[in-house]
């Protein structure tokens, strides 16, 4: 996507002789990482760039911010553009502004971020990318720009979230078992979690609400499913 036309003075900075060419202004972007637990696998979702710079290689899904949007509509306007996914709630991580990131010009970019669900999104490519799909985020491509960076930033921020946010729940449809809840803290974290203290912990919590249904898991006596319970994250 085009940066967009360059912004005038306003009437009030006019008015007190403020003048901008003074100053070098960078452009600013923002990149869209979208995961979720697919094949027993925390995987992004990733576009295919279509031209320079990095032409054929994989991306995080992003453009540039035009001068008369937020910075969180620009990323839901460059997500929707480029992979066909709309209304998804999207979350500020981190901002990336090494003067060499982007071959074309000084580039600012503002980090977002989704975990969710992947059965609820109809991916699509479009726009600036020729191509999209997931990738494990253990095993990526060559990733253009410092997306590399970006990546490895994000999961280190995520499995920190795990431990004060509810962050994991977006993963898992609305009843789950004990089971499931853990696998997806062992697929975030990447290693075997205790089963006993697992449980013990989260359940302490309170934000875990028992339906009174169960499921059959394989072999095994059923399973009971809960589901999260938001009103008690609201009274801690």
């Amino acid at each position: 996507m085009s940066s967009g036309q360059s912004q005038k003075p306003s009437a009030e900075a006019q008015a007190h002789h403020y003048d901008p060419s003074k100053y070098e202004r960078p452009s600013v972007t923002v990149d869209v990482v979208m995961m979720s637990i697919r094949q027993s696998d925390l995987q992004v979702l990733l576009v295919k760039r279509r031209s320079w710079p990095y032409e054929g290689m994989w991306a995080i899904p992003g453009g540039f911010v035009r001068i008369d949007e937020s910075l969180e509509d620009a990323a839901k306007r460059e997500l929707h553009e480029e992979t066909g996914v709309q209304d998804v709630y999207l979350e500020q991580l981190y901002t990336f502004g090494d003067p060499g990131r982007d071959p074309r010009m000084r580039v600012i970019t503002v980090v977002y971020y989704a975990l969710l669900d992947s059965e609820r999104l109809q991916v699509r490519a479009a726009d600036d990318a020729s191509d999209v799909g997931w990738f494990s985020m253990y095993n990526l491509p060559e990733l253009a720009f410092d997306h590399a960076k970006i990546l490895a930033y994000t999961l280190q921020r995520i499995r920190g979230k795990l431990e004060y946010t509810t962050i994991a729940f977006n993963l898992l449809p609305e009843q789950f078992t004990l089971r499931e809840l853990q696998r997806v803290y062992e697929i975030i974290l990447h290693r075997k979690l205790d089963k006993r203290n697992f449980r013990k912990k989260i359940l302490s919590t309170g934000i875990l609400e028992d339906t009174g249904a169960k499921k059959m898991e394989g072999t095994h006596r059923p399973a009971r499913l809960y589901r999260f319970n938001p009103a008690a994250v609201a009274r801690q």
